[in-house]
């Protein structure tokens, strides 16, 4: 769930970060009507002023510095950071370069560019909110929980109220397992919101990672309670609830959570899969087709709506589902086995045969990893044939 959630989380605070401005360049004389018309948000005759100037003056990089400017305002970030690098060849100590690359990187994507970028200039200047925040935001954005934390913590302590900060803060030290830290940042949100949705959360993912779902599911029933609205608390909820097997009730979570925002993709993605659980394939196809309009490379979509076709006996197109969800997801033990059998129904024997054999090769993969962690504890015991199975993923 964490994971999840996490996507969700990042998504806000980078929108948040979008506002970060980028540094104003200084110009001198032959750009100054260039930069009058740049000022005035003349953009298009900036553009072309600055583009006749980078061709009479190849060598000076303040020109390609202000194109890359103008177009970070347009949101044009990989033309802008064409522009900036060329200006960054001719000259890398132009004030205010550096800094305006790593942001259009961080804007991009680019995260890991921009960490190598902007790390230089963090360490010269510590006590830069900008620089801290994009750096440790940087290193979160690609799954370097440890050195986020650090970063996101100076960011946090010097912007004490910003709860998006804080929040991610506590999701950098819980998925990095410091767990002092979300703790720490527990008991801070409850001093700015004594009823935070947020907190209790907050806790339920850290239930979750520690294995005690019913303290999870209590601690989101808190949050859903404190503000029904707060985004996810619905589909965190339901998540838990489908994991357990609640089916009827996690559709009604994953609903609640659609209502509230009817374009969050997984809510609507496990609300189909709560459809099919309880044999409403009827309800699941439109979702699942809904989802493929918006991003077509979701395994799990695949999956299901795989199943929901093969149900309806529309065997090519369930193939096809089948296969692509195998595609993106080639580790994933159902997909494999849906589509052996659906060959197998089809008359493709060895074809069939080849993903029975994946299957099989992969629980068997399985089965040897917790064979392997079950022999280093001492006295252990193995009990798996008396666990719960996780669902489909």
């Amino acid at each position: 769930m964490i994971s999840i959630l996490k996507q969700h989380r990042f998504f806000a605070i980078v929108a948040a970060i979008g506002a970060i401005a980028t540094t104003v360049l200084a110009q001198t004389d032959p750009g100054s009507v260039a930069f009058s018309l740049e000022r005035e948000g003349k953009l298009a005759e900036a553009e072309a002023a600055w583009t006749a100037l980078a061709k009479q003056h190849p060598s000076n990089p303040e020109p390609l510095a202000h194109l890359g400017l103008i177009e970070s305002k347009q949101e044009h970030y990989v033309e802008a950071i064409k522009f900036y690098k060329r200006a960054m060849a001719l000259n890398p100590a132009m004030p205010g370069l550096r800094l305006n690359l790593g942001i259009a990187l961080f804007k991009a994507g680019e995260y890991r560019e921009t960490i190598s970028d902007l790390d230089p200039l963090l360490k010269e200047q510590p006590d830069d909110q900008r620089l801290t925040i994009l750096v440790g935001m940087s290193q979160y954005g690609i799954g370097h929980f440890g050195e986020a934390s650090p970063l996101l913590q100076r960011a946090s302590e010097r912007d004490s109220q910003n709860l998006t900060l804080l929040l991610t803060l506590a999701h950098s030290c819980l998925l990095s397992n410091q767990f002092p830290c979300v703790v720490n940042a527990y008991h801070r949100l409850i001093a700015l919101n004594a009823e935070s949705a947020e907190a209790d959360m907050l806790i339920g993912e850290a239930l979750d990672e520690m294995k005690d779902r019913d303290g999870a599911v209590r601690e989101f029933r808190a949050a859903v309670a404190a503000n029904p609205k707060e985004p996810n608390v619905h589909f965190g909820l339901g998540y838990l609830l489908w994991m357990e097997g609640h089916d009827a009730e996690a559709a009604q979570e994953f609903q609640a959570e659609i209502a509230n925002d009817s374009h969050h993709v997984q809510a609507i993605l496990y609300l189909a899969d709560v459809k099919i659980r309880m044999n409403q394939m009827d309800d699941a196809r439109p979702l699942l087709e809904q989802i493929a309009k918006s991003d077509p490379n979701i395994a799990m979509q695949h999956l299901d709506l795989g199943i929901v076709y093969a149900d309806d006996g529309r065997k090519q197109d369930a193939r096809l589902e089948f296969e692509t969800a195998v595609k993106l997801a080639p580790k994933n033990v159902n997909a494999h086995y849906r589509l052996a059998r659906l060959y197998r129904s089809m008359g493709m024997t060895a074809e069939a045969k080849t993903e029975f054999d994946n299957a099989s090769g992969l629980n068997k993969a399985e089965d040897d990893r917790l064979l392997k962690i079950m022999s280093t504890i001492p006295g252990g015991r193995d009990t798996s044939g008396t666990a719960k199975p996780e669902p489909r993923d």
